[in-house]
C-alpha cells in the first residue's frame, strides 16, 4: 500500500475533434483512461464520451489526495462553460490535444 500523499490521481477535460463538447472526470490513470474512453466507444454508444465522441485531451490537473481530485471535479462541473473555456485556454492557449504528450 503507497504512503498517504503518494497517490497520482487527475482531473481531466476531453474534447471532440471540433471542440464544440467538453466531459470533465477523474482518474488515477490518465494515459490508461484516454484509452479506455477511446477504445470502449463503440460497447457503450450511451456513454457520453462515445455518444460525442470526446477522446482528445486538452486539460489536465494533478493531485495525490483523491478527495481534493473529487471535490475539483464536482467544482469544474458545476462552471458555465466559458469559465472552463478561460481555465483550458490559461492551460493549453492552442486547445491542442496532449493525448500523445503525457
Amino acid at each position: 500500500m503507497k504512503p498517504l500523499g503518494t497517490h497520482n490521481y487527475y482531473v481531466y477535460i476531453l474534447t471532440n475533434k471540433a471542440k464544440t463538447v467538453l466531459y470533465t472526470g477523474v482518474t488515477n490513470e490518465l494515459q490508461t483512461r484516454l484509452r479506455f474512453h477511446r477504445e470502449n466507444a463503440n460497447l457503450n454508444k450511451k456513454a457520453f464520451t462515445s455518444k460525442y465522441k470526446c477522446f482528445y485531451l486538452i486539460y489536465y490537473e494533478h493531485f495525490n489526495d483523491i478527495n481534493q481530485a473529487i471535490s475539483r471535479e464536482k467544482q469544474i462541473k458545476g462552471w458555465i462553460r466559458a469559465k472552463k473555456e478561460q481555465m483550458i485556454t490559461n492551460f493549453n492557449p492552442d486547445w491542442k490535444f496532449l493525448n500523445n504528450s503525457i
